[in-house]
Protein backbone atom coordinates (compact mmCIF):
# COMPACT_ATOMS: atom_id res chain seq x y z
CA UNK A 1 0.00 0.00 0.00
CA UNK A 2 1.35 3.43 -0.89
CA UNK A 3 2.06 6.02 1.77
CA UNK A 4 -0.87 8.18 0.58
CA UNK A 5 -3.27 5.23 0.62
CA UNK A 6 -2.03 4.29 4.07
CA UNK A 7 -2.52 7.86 5.30
CA UNK A 8 -6.05 7.94 3.87
CA UNK A 9 -6.82 4.59 5.49
CA UNK A 10 -5.58 5.92 8.84
CA UNK A 11 -7.61 9.09 8.41
CA UNK A 12 -10.77 7.07 7.80
CA UNK A 13 -10.10 4.68 10.68
CA UNK A 14 -9.49 7.58 13.05
CA UNK A 15 -12.44 9.76 12.05
CA UNK A 16 -15.20 7.65 10.52
CA UNK A 17 -16.33 5.97 13.77
CA UNK A 18 -16.82 9.38 15.42
CA UNK A 19 -18.81 10.60 12.45
CA UNK A 20 -20.92 7.44 12.38
CA UNK A 21 -21.81 7.87 16.04
CA UNK A 22 -23.02 11.40 15.29
CA UNK A 23 -25.29 10.34 12.44
CA UNK A 24 -26.40 6.97 13.81
CA UNK A 25 -29.86 8.18 14.78
CA UNK A 26 -30.39 10.43 11.76
CA UNK A 27 -32.54 9.34 8.83
CA UNK A 28 -30.61 9.19 5.58
CA UNK A 29 -32.48 7.56 2.72
CA UNK A 30 -29.41 6.88 0.58
CA UNK A 31 -27.43 5.10 3.25
CA UNK A 32 -23.87 5.56 4.37
CA UNK A 33 -22.28 4.64 1.03
CA UNK A 34 -24.26 7.24 -0.90
CA UNK A 35 -23.66 9.88 1.75
CA UNK A 36 -19.89 9.34 1.89
CA UNK A 37 -19.64 9.13 -1.89
CA UNK A 38 -21.45 12.44 -2.34
CA UNK A 39 -19.18 14.10 0.24
CA UNK A 40 -15.98 12.84 -1.38
CA UNK A 41 -16.87 12.77 -5.07
CA UNK A 42 -17.54 16.48 -5.64
CA UNK A 43 -14.22 17.76 -4.26
CA UNK A 44 -12.41 14.87 -5.97
CA UNK A 45 -13.84 15.89 -9.34
CA UNK A 46 -12.90 19.53 -8.71
CA UNK A 47 -9.32 18.56 -7.82
CA UNK A 48 -8.99 16.33 -10.90
CA UNK A 49 -10.22 19.17 -13.12
CA UNK A 50 -7.82 21.63 -11.49
CA UNK A 51 -4.90 19.21 -11.91
CA UNK A 52 -5.72 18.78 -15.61
CA UNK A 53 -6.36 22.48 -16.27
CA UNK A 54 -10.03 21.77 -16.94
CA UNK A 55 -9.39 19.05 -19.51
CA UNK A 56 -12.34 16.73 -18.99
CA UNK A 57 -10.86 13.82 -20.92
CA UNK A 58 -7.68 13.88 -18.83
CA UNK A 59 -9.64 14.39 -15.60
CA UNK A 60 -11.89 11.43 -16.43
CA UNK A 61 -8.82 9.30 -17.13
CA UNK A 62 -7.24 10.41 -13.85
CA UNK A 63 -10.42 9.45 -11.99
CA UNK A 64 -10.83 6.18 -13.89
CA UNK A 65 -14.26 7.03 -15.30
CA UNK A 66 -15.68 7.60 -18.76
CA UNK A 67 -15.71 11.23 -19.93
CA UNK A 68 -19.50 11.14 -20.28
CA UNK A 69 -19.79 9.91 -16.69
CA UNK A 70 -17.59 12.79 -15.56
CA UNK A 71 -19.72 15.28 -17.51
CA UNK A 72 -22.92 13.87 -15.94
CA UNK A 73 -21.45 14.09 -12.46
CA UNK A 74 -20.27 17.65 -13.15
CA UNK A 75 -23.83 18.50 -14.15
CA UNK A 76 -25.27 16.73 -11.08
CA UNK A 77 -22.88 18.56 -8.72
CA UNK A 78 -23.16 21.84 -10.67
CA UNK A 79 -19.41 21.95 -11.28
CA UNK A 80 -18.40 24.46 -13.92
CA UNK A 81 -14.99 24.75 -15.54
CA UNK A 82 -13.35 28.11 -14.92
CA UNK A 83 -12.48 29.90 -18.15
Amino acid sequence: MSKNASSFDSLLRDNLPKYLRKIKNMENGGGLHSMVLSLVEKPLIRIALEETDGNQTKAAHLLGVNRNTLRRKMHDYKIKIKS
